[in-house]
């Protein structure tokens, strides 16, 4: 059993991997027993995995596995693990865990019985709510995966080195940064094509199907990973392809629960339930909703794509501000806490206030407030409290 996985293995290792590191590789503790890495499809979590198994295969006996291989499924995660350290195994790599039912309760036992081994497995972002299932909340090291930044979108693109930039250093320098930047490149020659379609890794060597690609691990998200992990009806599926649709086609402000609802036939508190869940499978974003765990209990703000590449996958038309709204929400959340304001589009961290418009938006709507900013599309260079929209996809 433990042969046929391990030239598998072997076989995988053999493949040549990506040579660019995305930020969090940098980050992870690899020292640490247990480690998850959770995030959506396509999001580059394999990768990690691969390049570091190549970087530690010749100094520690590892062993990487596929969640849904036969072999996995027919003799359990327990007594693989088991057998592999015994056979002096130190590095378990496991790939898709989520396909692996009550995956929770073999990592707990694999954690409290072999000391010796350390494990790293990757999953969908919805296993991070049920991850107190088995109290793994306190065995294991969590790591949350998203999408390619702009900055390391430009760092692919022109092997140029961009450094991440703090939010803080962005409202308080973005003139010196920017200046830095555009001595180097023109990323307005960069932003639109990532708009459409540079926020997954899996562009790099799919230009021409990276649409396709990126429909189809959409709809493995919906179709299968959701349900596999939660008890949805396969009827219900449609509602939530439903739901990305009318997302993409209106405007953050605009949403209506209770057309929302008569739309896709949901009441309101399924509705909310779905909606937690496609926050939880990284395909949205909700603004101001208080949660418990998946489920939404307050009417939300505000409404979000996770990112803009999705729309080129749900809607034709998309409009301009919510597109440029949507980069700026899956930019700098993933540090970042976003609220709506009374005035703006955005507060961050309970204290900036930043309204996302054109080259010519102005600060009408902001006169009275501190710490606010113009955040403007198409330009190169701020001035004074207007900021490059594009210059916030450097936050990590």
């Amino acid at each position: 059993m433990i042969n046929a996985l391990q030239l598998l293995s072997n076989q995988i290792l053999s493949q040549k991997v990506p040579k660019y590191k995305r930020f969090l590789f940098e980050k992870i503790d690899f020292d640490e027993r247990l480690i998850g890495i959770l995030g959506s499809r396509g999001v580059g979590k394999t990768t990690i995995l691969l390049q570091y198994l190549h970087m530690i295969y010749k100094e520690k006996r590892s062993l990487y596995i596929i969640a849904d291989h036969p072999q996995v499924a027919k003799s359990g995660l327990f007594v693989i693990a088991d057998e592999f350290q015994k056979r002096g195994g130190e590095v378990l790599i496991i790939d898709e865990i989520h396909k692996i039912k009550n995956f929770e309760i073999d990592l707990k036992l694999i954690y409290d019985s072999f000391f010796s081994l350390h494990i790293i497995f990757t999953g969908s972002n919805a296993i991070a709510i049920d991850n107190a299932k088995a109290d793994l909340s306190r065995r294991a090291i969590l790591y949350k995966l998203p999408v390619l930044s702009f900055r390391e979108f430009l760092e692919i693109e022109t092997s140029e080195r961009f450094y991440p930039l703090s939010f803080e250093e962005i409202v308080k320098n973005h003139q010196h940064h920017a200046i830095e930047i555009v001595s180097k490149i023109k990323p307005l020659a960069y932003f639109g094509t990532y708009l459409r379609s540079g926020a997954y890794p899996f562009y790099i060597n799919s230009k021409k199907g990276y649409l396709q690609k990126l429909l189809n691990a959409t709809m493995q998200i919906l179709e299968t990973d959701l349900p596999m992990i939660y008890a949805i009806d396969y009827d219900k599926i449609n509602a939530l392809k439903k739901l990305m649709i009318m997302l993409c086609q209106s405007e953050p402000y605009e949403i209506n629960i209770s057309k929302l609802c008569g739309a896709v036939e949901l009441n309101q508190r399924t509705l909310y339930k779905y909606l937690g869940l496609l926050q939880a499978a990284g395909l949205i974003r909700i603004l101001g909703a208080k949660s418990n765990g998946i489920s939404i209990i307050s009417k939300p703000e505000k409404l979000y794509l996770d990112n803009t590449n999705l729309f080129s996958i749900f809607c034709e038309n998309p409009k301009i501000g919510t597109i440029r709204e949507t980069f700026f929400a899956s930019q700098v959340s993933y540090k970042h806490t976003l609220n709506f304001p009374k005035s703006g589009d955005f507060v961050v961290d309970e204290k900036y206030i930043c309204e996302i418009g054109g080259k010519d938006k102005n600060f009408k709507q902001l006169k009275d407030s501190k710490d606010a900013f113009i955040v403007s599309d198409n330009i190169e260079i701020g001035v004074e409290k207007k900021i490059p929209l594009w210059l916030f996809g450097f936050v990590y």
